[in-house]
């Protein structure tokens, strides 16, 4: 009596013949992955994509928050050496003004302050983005940079 093996169906069961009867054995295991298992794969790429996007963002925005900080920084220093050059002692009281720097407005305020000692004046300048261009602000009340300087009377 001879034995036939062979596939009957696509979904890969195999069957076994004899001479009068059919049984059938446990599926054969080809190789590849099932679709639950490439579901899940799918599901933990996707997850991490949106984290390394999220990721993404968050480093852009500090990025210009840093660009912007910086920016502050360097009006704030102009602004200290503009006035320590115009007056070798500037008179005690507030001044405020808007300069351009990188194509970006500034708003500035000096506030110049007595000290104990007469000869010395105590500058403190506060900068802010001015007008609404598509900048963030380092602090919630929009300050992007505060410098305090001397100005001493040779």
């Amino acid at each position: 009596m001879a034995r036939w093996s062979f596939l009957v169906n696509h979904v890969g069961a195999e069957y076994s013949s004899t001479s009068s009867m059919r049984t059938a054995r446990v599926p054969l295991r080809i190789g590849g992955f099932t679709l639950l298992e490439v579901l899940v794969a799918l599901l933990l790429l996707s997850l991490a994509l949106v984290a390394l996007m999220r990721l993404s963002a968050l480093d852009l925005r500090a990025s210009a928050q840093l660009r912007d900080s910086t920016f502050a920084q360097w009006v704030a220093a102009n602004v200290l050496a503009e006035t320590r050059l115009r007056n070798e002692l500037p008179p005690v009281g507030r001044s405020n003004g808007e300069t351009r720097m990188a194509e970006q407005r500034w708003h500035w305020e000096l506030a110049v302050t007595q000290t104990e000692a007469a000869s010395v004046r105590r500058l403190d300048v506060t900068v802010r983005a001015a007008g609404e261009e598509g900048r963030v602000a380092t602090t919630d009340d929009g300050v992007a940079a505060q410098l305090t300087g001397f100005a001493v009377q040779p």
